[in-house]
């Protein structure tokens, strides 16, 4: 269940932290809380409906409980990109002092959609686990199993937002140089070691197992193989659940947890068996590894990102969602970056990350013929556990590899030990692997360069925005006036022409767009893109809408271009007295006129 939760959870934090708050909400204030409200009650009946179906089984509670999470995540991922949640949590940021508050209440949205779920299955969970809950109470209890899990990035993101609004220049130039995501990693794991044990100990509710002989007992076992650790209970689902648990990796703050149905239900030698597996995954720094494929994914992650956006807006497919989907474009931008990103993510975690897990597991089973020179009470402990949790031994996960296949390994190990060393082996060249090619990916990626990628993407983006800003409105004639201007900006001469032209169509009588065509008709860098008698007819139009300055040196520029050179000077003068502080622009122009041929231009 933990394993699992830790995906939903990366899933949103990813989520909610690389979104964007939207200029302008895709629907209005009242739609968006309509539309999310009837998905929270439709979510709720859900729910509701679903753990009456499951019976008493605690299979089926599971069962229920990931499949509506999964849903929960699916929602929560719609509110932030089809209903622009950050939209309207963005004035929690205090004008973007800090934004990480926007980011908790974003993870409070789905901490509320999972309430809702724990709210529908306490009844079924009463029933199940024999203990009675208030609502609150078991809400609670389920959000104190789940904190854990978001508590490093939570610390971690409001010191560091924190930090960077100190009156320090330094401090806040540091967090936005290269080493910024190295100094958040180490900062990370000082917390991981130091602070988040005793905290999950805490909120977990753990308690010291009892001082008297099996406390003795397994201390002694510990100490056999050079190890210690403070053993506590450990009220998993009540302690029903046959499991147990290694947290932190310095020695005065490590703590061994094992669940009370655990304790009852094996023997002395199965629960030793089970205490050297947690042990095998300290012995073999497993937790530190776990820290370091953390690190791998987010170096990897960042050489990434710098370049996607850039590989999106180079894509034909972008340009034709943006075309047919109404969302605001920096959403679908947003969400054509964070979609790859977050498939990168769920890649690595479900098959690099979980192939490693599941490796360090098997590592850890090994060590019982280390630490008690056979495998047959793990063996055991396996085999009654399979049997009391009423579980399938072949069913596998992502994280673990399945009962069978552990007990499988360890009857071949325990006729043929050379199996031992060769895993150990096979997972020493994984990791080496591991590192070899993510160490060449980033390198990699650290030589593209940037600026080469977004040349030319930065201008398509632009216009494909102003596109669609019409297509909404096509009414509004004004958005392909600023296309058309923006068009003949980058010297995109003919592309301006056919924008202005459209546009017109909208707006005949518009002064700007006939004045603007008519400029660009008289000035194109491409000559056979100009048109001095239609340039002239433009500008005349324009001129009777709106006699200013700008538009009456258009209007003489056109009729200088057709030889018109008295009304070119008559119009010019006129300019000037209606626009006397760029008497200095108008006059050049006249002398222009007076000494020079439009067809020397």
């Amino acid at each position: 269940m933990i394993y699992n939760n830790l995906f939903y959870f990366l899933v949103v934090i990813f989520t909610v932290s690389t979104n964007s708050a939207a200029a302008q909400p895709s629907f209005s204030v009242l739609w968006t809380l309509v539309l999310m409200v009837a998905i929270a009650w439709a979510y709720t009946q859900a729910a509701s409906r679903l753990f009456a179906k499951t019976g008493v089984s605690s299979s089926g509670y599971f069962s229920a409980e990931k499949r509506l999470s999964i849903l929960a995540v699916a929602i929560f991922v719609a509110w932030v990109y089809l209903l622009d949640l950050k939209y309207y949590l963005e004035p929690l940021s205090f004008a973007g002092r800090l934004p990480v508050l926007v980011d908790i209440a974003g993870l409070g949205c789905f901490f509320l959609l999972m309430a809702l779920m724990w709210r529908a299955a306490r009844p079924r969970y009463q029933q199940i686990f024999q203990r009675q809950y208030t609502t609150m109470g078991f809400i609670w209890s389920n959000c104190k199993v789940n904190l854990p899990i978001v508590l490093p990035w939570l610390v971690l993101s409001l010191v560091f937002d924190g930090l960077q609004m100190l009156p320090f220049p330094e401090l806040t130039e540091m967090f936005r140089s290269p080493w910024a995501d190295l100094i958040f990693f180490v900062t990370f794991v000082i917390f991981l070691m130091l602070a988040f044990p005793p905290l999950v100990k805490v909120l977990w509710g753990c308690r010291p197992l009892p001082v008297g002989p099996l406390n003795d007992r397994l201390n002694a076992f510990s100490s056999r193989l050079g190890f210690s650790a403070d053993i506590y209970l450990w009220p998993l689902f009540e302690g029903q659940v046959l499991t147990a648990a290694i947290l932190g990796v310095v020695p005065k703050l490590r703590y061994l947890l094992i669940t009370p149905a655990l304790l009852e239900a094996l023997t002395a030698d199965e629960l030793n068996s089970v205490l050297a597996h947690e042990i095998g995954h300290v012995k073999h720094r497993h937790l530190l590894l776990y820290m370091a494929l953390f690190l791998g994914f987010s170096l990897f992650a960042g050489a990434v990102v710098k370049h996607l956006p850039y590989l999106v807006l180079s894509s034909e497919v972008f340009y034709q969602l943006l075309a047919h989907i109404p969302a605001a474009p920096e959403n679908v931008l947003g969400v054509a970056v964070a979609g790859p990103l977050l498939l990168l993510m769920l890649f690595y975690f479900r098959f690099v990350f979980g192939y490693f897990i599941r490796h360090f597991e098997r590592q850890a089973d090994a060590y019982v013929f280390q630490a008690m020179g056979t495998g047959w009470p793990l063996i055991s402990a396996f085999e009654k556990i399979a049997l009391l949790s009423g579980g399938n031994k072949e069913e596998k996960n992502w994280h673990h590899f399945g009962i069978g296949e552990r007990i499988d390994f360890l009857q071949r190990s325990e006729h043929d030990r050379s199996l031992i060393s060769r895993h150990a082996h096979k997972l020493h060249v994984a990791l080496v692997v591991y590192g070899t090619v993510l160490a060449m990916a980033i390198m990699g990626l650290q030589q593209v360069d940037s600026s080469k990628l977004a040349k030319g993407y930065e201008t398509r983006y632009a216009e494909a925005v102003l596109l669609q800003k019409a297509r909404q409105e096509p009414e509004n004639s004004l958005w392909l006036l600023y296309l058309g201007d923006f068009l003949q900006s980058r010297q995109l001469e003919q592309r301006a022409i056919h924008t202005y032209e459209e546009a017109l169509k909208v707006t005949p009588m518009s002064a700007e767009l006939n004045n603007n065509l008519a400029w660009l008709l008289l000035t194109a860098q491409d000559h056979a893109l100009r048109n001095p008698r239609q340039a002239l007819t433009l500008a005349r139009t324009a001129a009777l809408i709106k006699e200013h300055g700008y538009i009456l040196d258009t209007l003489a520029t056109a009729s200088w271009a057709n030889g018109l050179l008295e009304e070119a000077v008559s119009v010019q003068m006129k300019a000037i007295r209606l626009d006397p502080e760029n008497r200095v622009y108008y006059q050049k122009q006249l002398e222009r006129f007076r000494t020079q041929r439009y067809q020397e231009q």
